[in-house]
């Protein structure tokens, strides 16, 4: 991630109207919540936490509501794997790169100099402290605005959904590995208990493990699953 440029917050207010399609009235609210708490003095840094936490929520609601009514006939099942190939972070991270919010997030040399997996959380994290102010400035319809804006074209991109990954593995085990049942493990647990990541591994028989992860133990079992079948060829990277 590059140096911020410690834009004022008038400054910032500004940059973000047109990715945004908001007129931001508070707009100290809205540098708070692209401040990490890498690049505070004190443990202010809270908000931006809090406005996470919110953002999540309210993205999760929206994208809900709005694959319900995109995929009138869609199952239940059908609908979770939509959603959460829509709301992991990586699609938060895509899309925060697309507006350009990571060169306005103020953080400290060493949260910039992220790499990886972190650097994703972080873009991530950014993005729904930003949904939250949205929320919080101009209400559900400017939250809506943005997420349409941007989300509704990535869920009619998305074919076809998949079979649930766990499932799909256990069926794929039975047949491949002679009744085997797959064994999942978490290896690692990190960050805040209101925003844990998990990384769990699986094992099939002989088969090499594969690892995930995830911000639930669930969704990192899910993603641990889908490598081995991707890793396998029973699924396609399309």
């Amino acid at each position: 991630m590059a140096a911020s440029k410690r834009l004022t917050a008038d400054a910032l207010a500004e940059a973000l109207a047109p990715r945004t399609g908001h007129a931001f009235a508070d707009r100290q609210r809205l540098q708070r919540a692209l401040t990490h708490a890498s690049a505070r003095s004190t443990h202010a840094g809270v908000d931006y936490e809090r406005f996470e936490f919110l953002g999540d929520r309210v993205l999760g609601l929206v994208i809900a509501d709005m694959l319900l009514a995109t995929f009138p006939e869609a199952a239940e099942g059908e609908l979770s794997l939509r959603l959460n190939a829509l709301v992991n972070a990586e699609a938060l991270s895509d899309i925060a790169e697309e507006i350009g919010l990571p060169e306005l997030i103020r953080a400290g040399s060493d949260v910039r100099n992220l790499d990886g997996r972190k650097r994703t959380n972080l873009r991530a994290d950014a993005l729904e402290s930003l949904i939250a102010v949205l929320y919080l400035d101009g209400g559900l319809e400017a939250a809506r605005a943005f997420i349409h804006r941007y989300w509704q074209p990535r869920s009619q991109a998305i074919g076809a959904a998949r079979r649930d990954a766990k499932t799909e593995l256990q069926e794929w085990a039975h047949q491949a590995a002679a009744g085997a049942v797959p064994a999942y493990r978490v290896d690692g647990r990190e960050g805040p208990d209101h925003d844990p990541l998990f990384t769990v591994s699986v094992k099939v028989g002989s088969f090499a493990p594969a690892t995930g992860s995830g911000r639930s133990k669930r969704e990192a079992e899910q993603a641990a699953a889908a490598t081995l079948l991707l890793r396998e060829g029973v699924w396609s990277a399309a």
